[in-house]
């Protein structure tokens, strides 16, 4: 019996349903987190075979121990994931550390989590990205921000979602961000005017995808977090064929094996000079895990399918064992900020929309920032009826 490590499996919520579809597939799965047993739901009781709480997932030394525990008592360890973008580094290092061939290690992370290296990558797949600088004080980003002109982006270089991400539009917000930088490493790169598209799958063992999806952002992560405003995006009914190409480029380039991948794309709005023409596709950043959030459910509705049992399948015999033909919709989530007095209130929504509905509710708080606090989630069959949906969804009285 092959030996599954799952990184903090109760967080995501819907992260139980990778651990039950791995105890179908026969994998004896081990849960390490910092939850107390008492408090894991109870599906995810029964997905586990054991769980090794820690004071806290933050202290190496515990989860070191956790580890190391799982192996004396059932052996080798054959695969160590969270499938969550804050512990990829963790899970290389453990992964480093005991010899778990399967999965990102130590030496590969650098490329897959910052941002800067990126681009190197995005390069091989001949996929142009965004200028860039790495800050280091007033004066060489104020030459950054001059040579490729107002407004540039600056983020963690070694960042989460759009933690600390921030769009500068002149020289005095520029000094008023370096005053109050802390020392993380941070990036520059010059404004590109485009939306987001994403190329999503399952890879196998040899860098094909036993999956694929893709969704459209139309506002930017970054803006949400700032504004505090809605979180729309929608998983399309069909991958155009650029993203695909993009994507399955951007795999080969990284060297992407045995993982959900989610990886972001602008696409241009209009002309720019020295990245292409309107419509053109430029590298934004890869993420080597799943889509946040309740998308792996969105991929689910849009699709008619499991991708959970999809990921369990290619952890434990490489293929995808559900048929890929099921019909395809497109998936709209919208998530809605307390507190704004909404044309459409809660019974409104259910009553024009609640035929459509796929799922609806409370997003916990450590989501909220970026994804608001009351989601709606609905299937369409055209981008007509997605564009009519989050427009009402979102205007206020």
């Amino acid at each position: 019996m092959k030996n599954f490590i799952f990184i903090s499996p109760n967080f995501p919520t819907n992260y139980w349903k990778f651990c039950a579809e791995l105890k179908n597939n026969g994998l004896r799965v081990l849960g390490i987190g910092d939850c107390p047993y008492d408090e894991l739901t109870q599906d995810l009781r029964e997905s586990l075979h054991e769980y090794y709480k820690v004071g806290n997932l933050e202290n190496y030394a515990e989860v070191f121990k956790a580890v190391a525990f799982f192996t004396y008592k059932y052996g080798k360890i054959d695969w160590l994931e969270s499938n969550n973008e804050y512990w990829l580094e963790r899970d290389a290092k453990l992964r480093t550390e005991f010899n778990i061939t399967t999965g990102f290690k130590s030496h590969q992370i650098d490329y897959i989590k910052r941002k800067s290296a990126m681009k190197e990558y995005y390069a091989k797949a001949g996929i142009p990205t965004a200028r860039y600088h790495l800050v280091k004080g007033y004066d060489d980003a104020a030459d950054f921000a001059h040579m490729v002109g107002y407004p540039v982006v600056v983020k963690p270089d070694n960042g989460v979602g759009a933690s600390q991400t921030y769009r500068l539009r002149n020289d005095d917000e520029l000094h008023f961000f370096i005053d109050h930088m802390d020392d993380q490493v941070y990036i520059m790169e010059e404004f590109v005017n485009g939306y987001v598209r994403t190329y999503d799958a399952i890879i196998d063992s040899k860098g094909n995808p036993v999956f694929e999806a893709g969704n459209i952002t139309p506002v930017s992560l970054m803006d949400v977090v700032n504004n505090q405003g809605e979180s729309p995006y929608f998983i399309v009914k069909e991958l155009p064929w650029e993203v695909r190409d993009a994507g399955l480029r951007t795999v080969k380039a990284f060297g992407v094996r045995s993982r959900f991948v989610h990886l972001e794309y602008f696409v241009l709005n209009e002309d720019q000079q020295g990245l292409g023409r309107k419509g053109d596709i430029i590298g934004l950043e890869v993420n080597m895990r799943p889509s946040g959030g309740y998308t792996p459910d969105m991929y689910n509705f849009a699709h008619e399918t499991d991708v959970y049992k999809i990921w369990a399948d290619m952890i434990a015999f490489d293929k995808n064992t559900l048929p890929m033909d099921r019909p395809h919709h497109n998936c709209a989530f919208i998530g809605r900020r307390d507190g704004r007095n909404y044309k459409l209130d809660d019974n409104a929504v259910m009553e024009k929309y609640g035929s459509s509905m796929k799922m609806w509710g409370r997003i916990p708080d450590a989501l909220s920032g970026a994804m608001a606090n009351q989601m709606y989630c609905c299937n369409f069959d055209t981008e007509e009826e997605v564009w009519t949906f989050f427009r009402e969804m979102m205007e206020t009285n």
